[in-house]
């Protein structure tokens, strides 16, 4: 009885020398964290602040950053510490929901922004854009003056003005082909006429063109010579549209485009928002208790 009363004994304490020895090795695999400073119960370790430090900071500004950054730390958590002990407790509750619905909101944004960009098509034709436009054409009224015009700006001490004005104003191939030529010897040019642009653009790339005199240069079918100090522009504008008048397809196109992805992006968040709820329904995961009940 004494001899197994020995072996038991032995067991037992073979058995606490294992358990110790290997909590003690795991303990040991346990990183201390080291801490850098302390406000009551909390704590700012060298990890939460190590990533923030830039690899191009010189030990100085590395020294100023840490000790900014514990400081403001510092000033955060005695306040944050105050202002739960002295605000009232209503003001507690409706701040601590209001810090759960934001972290909700962030957290189901970019879960849901996953989603669409994984799954959301972004491919628009042609014909979709053109239908789009057709259909909303109302929509899509001007909010400033639009013009297709061909300008070119020089020196005011170029030779050939009256030539380059002659071509400005007839524009066939060998005109084009000519202008094209010399390109390098003007300060500016804009020879596609096709395209419209917003008069605030030209008036940016013409100073001696402003807003009070707009109305009289950019007008269908002119011919405008505009000069300032240092240089002369030669253009002619092909084309107006006036405010509050239809902003024509090519305008606009871009602008469709993004309208019709916003809409698909907002159609599918809808989508998908019933599916996860018609899901739950059914995997009983979700419920609404009568309030009669």
């Amino acid at each position: 009885m004494l001899k197994h009363q020995k072996n038991t004994l032995f067991i037992l304490f073979a058995l606490t020398s294992i358990l110790l020895t290997s909590c003690e090795g795991m303990f040991n695999k346990v990183e201390e964290k080291e801490p850098l400073a302390r406000v009551g119960d909390t704590f700012l370790y060298k990890e939460d602040i190590t990533s923030l430090i830039r690899n191009d900071m010189s030990a100085e500004d590395s020294t100023v950053f840490v000790t900014n950054y514990i400081n403001n730390w510092a000033s955060k958590q005695l306040l944050l510490s105050k202002s739960k002990i002295n605000l009232p407790e209503e003001k507690l509750a409706e701040y601590d929901r209001l810090v759960a619905d934001y972290r909700a909101d962030l957290y189901t944004r970019a879960y849901i922004e996953a989603l669409v960009n994984q799954s959301q098509d972004t491919a628009v034709t042609k014909n979709q854009l053109e239908e789009f436009y057709e259909r909303e054409k109302e929509n899509f009224k001007l909010n400033e003056k639009l013009v297709q015009l061909r300008f070119v700006g020089m020196s005011n001490q170029f030779l050939d003005r009256d030539g380059v004005e002659a071509k400005i104003k007839n524009w066939d191939n060998q005109d084009k082909n000519y202008l094209d030529s010399i390109a390098v010897q003007f300060k500016k040019i804009h020879f596609n006429d096709s395209i419209w642009v917003s008069a605030s653009r030209v008036i940016e790339e013409i100073p001696p063109l402003t807003q009070a005199n707009e109305d009289e240069h950019l007008k269908k079918s002119q011919f405008f010579e505009l000069q300032d100090s240092l240089e002369v522009y030669l253009g002619w504008v092909t084309n107006v549209l006036e405010v509050n008048e239809t902003a024509p397809f090519d305008y606009v196109e871009p602008d469709i485009r993004q309208l019709i992805l916003n809409r698909r992006r907002l159609n599918y968040v809808k989508r998908l928002e019933t599916e996860i709820i018609d899901e739950a329904i059914k995997k009983n995961e979700f419920e609404v208790y009568d309030k009669e009940n």
